[in-house]
């Protein structure tokens, strides 16, 4: 499946990540959240967590388990962004959603966003797409609630102790859950 879509003169090339993409997909996520390059975007985490973001165990996990995907934004066959779309009966969850720390703030986040939701309505049928933030994540929240995300006021623990997820540098992390309700028309 390969989408393709112009905007500001660039053209972006959205496609299902396949085995190959793993080691790829590992170092944008890292790029995006962790260590000193994410502090060349907006998104970074490391602020509050250290280590590391995902490993090619659970990217190659999630490329390999039926009723997921990661979803690729390519140009010039140079990878830009990533996210991982789980089916959850009539709804997708969202996650691992990450845009080269020197890319952000260049309209890719928002088409691949628009895309990941598209996809989940089309090749799914969901009727609604949800995702946790770090609280502390303002200003993530605010983009996401200017694209239709509501916050739902249920909110997750986070997972402390599990080094998949980092090494928090403070121990008041909360995760919220995100949610929007796709066109089903």
């Amino acid at each position: 499946m390969v989408f393709i879509q112009t905007e500001n003169s660039s053209t972006f090339y959205y496609r299902i990540a396949i085995n190959k993409d793993t080691c790829n997909i590992v170092d944008l996520v890292h790029s995006a959240y962790r260590g000193e390059t994410s502090r060349n975007g907006w998104t970074t985490e490391a602020n509050f967590l250290d280590g590391t973001r995902t490993d090619a165990e659970e990217v190659s996990a999630i490329i390999n388990t039926p009723g997921n995907a990661i979803l690729l934004c390519e140009n010039n066959n140079q990878l830009l962004a990533s996210v991982h779309l789980q089916k959850q009966g009539d709804t997708a969850y969202l996650g691992m959603f990450a845009v080269h720390p020197t890319l952000q703030n260049n309209g890719i986040g928002k088409a691949l966003l628009a895309t990941a939701e598209q996809t989940a309505q089309q090749q799914w049928q969901c009727k609604c797409i949800h995702m946790t933030v770090i609280t502390l994540r303002t200003e993530l929240i605010n983009w996401y609630e200017r694209r239709g995300y509501q916050r739902s006021g249920l909110f997750k623990p986070f997972p402390y102790g599990q080094p998949r997820y980092g090494s928090p540098k403070q121990d008041d992390l909360l995760l919220e859950i995100l949610e929007k309700k796709l066109n089903t028309t």
